[in-house]
């Protein structure tokens, strides 16, 4: 078994789409000759748990832990609330407080690239002694946050044989929040010279969207690998009866910029012109969910189709998404959502409920879901496109024809995924 150091912020008992990635690559790498060690801090700020979520792991992997400082706790002594929120990365649009204000300013201006800074001198210094008397020769850091990249990039410094790939979740200075962060000028810079600085010296890059795999193309000549999110075996699990009602279903984080709010007018404006649909509507909202999007339905008329579920552990919301008659995918209007992929696409996939896709234009989520026939994706503004969907949806649902046939969902189940990342570890000689 060839030794591979990974490490990361996000580990179990962490809940949330951010965790699923790297325990599914581990679930799987020792069946392609991989034996990964697993780095991450013994005292983490994780905005929800799971104490189920790494249940399939195998017992016996080696796991290393460091205390890690995080500014939260201090912060929180302004307000609990807000600054659980925004270390969830909850950012409100509207009713700025200067709670809010100063909040942002902090997490933004003084710990950069983040809050999980202070853990990297502390980390590379555990991590100097571990890799020299363990023989560790590569090594893989996964943001965000992305502090954890810098982790790796100071162990490449002091070890310039030591193989560093850097796997980027999500992007870093073009990633969607990164502009409400209330940079000054010299902190835009420095994430900037960072994120350069990052993508420069590590020897292979991997990303999950061909939008991040462009835009990282122009800013380095390492070798940078696709590799998306996708599904395992658990999101099967036992079979589940479908909703008897026309339940539109969203899992995880509903932030205040993602409300997609024409979708709440439609809805409402369905619902006011036929008594039948309103009666078998239901919206279902599983995860944390901004209060602007509670106040939204209200505005429109839904609250009483409103089913909120709250944070659900990933068993229960595999089987939400399988009982629901249609799967909600969201995101913001902007270009910089491009190559936002949500991790629970691919379970929205295997769960063979249709899709649909609200979002960006020229969102990536577009081509996967027209590939492999399970929805549809339009702008998130469009509402007489969104109204002729839920309609076509709504008509088949009141003859019982609503049902996807997915193809070539095979490429993204995790076990495929990780033999590609194996490829990638067992490669030499390159970058």
């Amino acid at each position: 078994m060839k030794k591979v150091l990974i490490v990361t912020y996000y580990w179990a008992p962490a809940g949330g789409p951010g965790v699923q990635r790297w325990l599914k690559f581990v679930k799987y790498l020792r069946d392609f000759g991989i034996e990964p060690i697993i780095y991450t801090p013994k005292n983490p700020t994780y905005p929800m748990v799971d104490a189920h979520i790494a249940d399939d792991l195998p017992q016996d992997l080696t796991l290393l832990r460091t205390k890690i400082w995080e500014p939260y706790g201090l912060a929180s002594f302004f307000s609990k609330e807000k600054t659980k929120k925004i270390s969830a990365g909850i950012i409100p649009t509207k009713k700025f407080s200067w709670v809010d204000k100063c909040l942002l300013w902090v997490r933004g201006n003084l710990f950069i690239p983040d809050a999980r800074v202070l853990w990297v001198r502390p980390s590379v210094k555990y991590l100097s002694d571990y890799v020299t008397t363990q023989g560790i020769d590569t090594i893989i850091t996964t943001a965000p946050p992305h502090s954890i990249h810098l982790i790796g990039l100071h162990l490449k410094e002091k070890y310039p044989t030591l193989r560093w790939i850097a796997d980027f979740r999500d992007p870093w200075t073009n990633i969607g929040y990164h502009s409400q962060l209330r940079l000054t000028e010299r902190s835009a810079q420095k994430h900037l010279a960072l994120e350069r600085k990052v993508l420069q010296s590590a020897d292979t890059i991997i990303v999950t969207s061909p939008s991040t795999q462009r835009e990282f193309t122009a800013k380095t000549s390492k070798p940078i690998v696709l590799i998306t999110n996708g599904y395992d075996d658990d999101t099967f699990g036992e079979e589940v009866p479908l909703s008897p009602y026309f339940m539109l279903s969203h899992v995880g984080s509903l932030l205040s910029e993602r409300n997609p709010e024409t979708l709440w007018q439609v809805l409402g404006a369905m619902a006011a012109e036929s008594p039948a649909f309103r009666q078998d509507l239901r919206i279902c909202l599983a995860g944390k969910v901004s209060e602007e999007v509670f106040v939204t339905i209200e505005k429109y008329g839904l609250s009483s189709s409103l089913e909120y579920k709250g944070y659900l552990s990933h068993t229960d919301a595999l089987a939400l998404q399988r009982s629901s008659q249609l799967l909600l995918l969201l995101e913001i209007n902007h270009p910089k959502t491009e190559g936002i992929i949500p991790g629970k696409l691919f379970e929205y996939m295997a769960a063979q409920r249709p899709i649909l896709a609200l979002g960006y234009s020229q969102w990536d989520v577009r081509e996967i879901i027209a590939q492999t026939h399970t929805g549809i994706t339009l702008l998130v503004t469009d509402a007489p496109a969104i109204k002729q969907a839920l309609t076509h949806y709504y008509t088949l649902y009141k003859a019982n024809q609503l049902h996807t046939q997915p193809t070539s969902l095979g490429a993204y189940h995790r076990k495929a995924l990780t033999q590609k990342l194996s490829e990638v570890i067992l490669e030499r000689g390159k970058g």
